[in-house]
């Protein structure tokens, strides 16, 4: 009897959505990570070894990556933020296979631009300009 093999999917196969956003495709995502703090605790009596204790879980910003195009979406939701007027969004990474059928999504949640930086531009360069935004959020979680 032969096992089906399953071997891992691309990571250049992929699209992100962000709630309420139209945005051209995107040629990086990076970031998305989740921790817990340790807290180490020792009590009086305990000569060598402290215990460890959950603490405080940490999820990393999210940075995204895009070739500028005449699409302003992302910009104006950067700028809205630099006005105070913080808007909160879901945003969703998608891995893609081969036959382009979504196979694994983590959902970003309540995220926010904090860092947004223009492209480069060089007379002699030949790249795509590229925009890069990053997003603080409040937790991830994998759907799929």
């Amino acid at each position: 009897m032969a096992v089906e093999r399953k071997d891992p999917y691309r990571n250049f196969r992929f699209r992100i959505e962000v709630e309420g956003i139209q945005q051209a495709g995107f040629s990086e995502v990076s970031g998305f990570d989740a921790s817990i703090s340790v807290i180490e605790y020792r009590e009086g009596n305990e000569i060598t070894t402290a215990r460890k204790l959950p603490g405080l879980s940490k999820y990393g910003n999210i940075t995204l990556k895009w070739g500028v195009t005449d699409s302003m979406d992302m910009y104006n939701w950067m700028s809205e933020s630099l006005q105070g007027k913080i808007q909160r969004k879901t945003v969703t990474i998608i891995a893609i296979n081969e036959e382009g059928t979504d196979v694994a999504t983590w959902q970003v949640i309540e995220a926010w631009p904090i860092k947004y930086t223009a492209p480069n531009f060089n007379g002699t360069g030949n790249e795509v300009a590229i925009e890069l935004m990053e997003l603080a959020h409040e937790g991830m979680t994998r759907t799929q």
